[in-house]
């Protein structure tokens, strides 16, 4: 009789584990369903409520990024950001290849830079530029041809 007791908690811990879960992912979708939190992403880091929260309490800020047709988005980082923290909040809702972000047209190319040191605020505007690498970054412009038998003529 023991047994049946312990196989029928184990079902029923096992089945009220299960419901609140559901019951929780529920509440969080009718929560994200709610206009008021219409800037929380669908499925929400730990990172990004923590942020969005500090956005509320005013130790975040919110900065809209434009993109090259003149769209844009906005993305909330923490005061004390850096360069590299904006970048990957927008590559979270954005892609890009041979752009760079510019905060009034001063490429933001420093990952480590805090984005106070650029005068970055709260509901600054960044958008996007070309980005042209220069000799001197060590980055090579064109790609170098390759040859495949530029060493048999020494030998023979």
């Amino acid at each position: 009789m023991e047994s049946g007791a312990k196989e029928e908690g184990k079902v029923l811990g096992y089945n009220s584990k299960n419901v609140k879960k559901v019951a929780l992912l529920s509440t969080l979708a009718a929560l994200l369903d709610d206009p008021i939190l219409a800037d929380v992403p669908k499925k929400p880091s730990l990172s990004d409520v923590d942020t969005l929260i500090n956005l509320e309490l005013g130790s975040a800020m919110c900065i809209s990024s434009f993109k090259l047709d003149g769209t844009f988005f906005d993305v909330a980082v923490m005061n004390s950001a850096t360069v590299k923290d904006l970048k990957l909040a927008i590559k979270k809702r954005h892609v890009w290849a041979n752009f760079c972000l510019a905060y009034h047209n001063e490429k933001l190319l420093d990952d480590g830079a805090a984005l106070q040191d650029f005068g970055v605020r709260n509901n600054s505007q960044v958008h996007f530029l070309p980005y042209v690498a220069s000799k001197g970054s060590g980055r090579h412009l064109k790609r170098r041809k390759h040859r495949f038998f530029h060493g048999l003529n020494k030998h023979s």
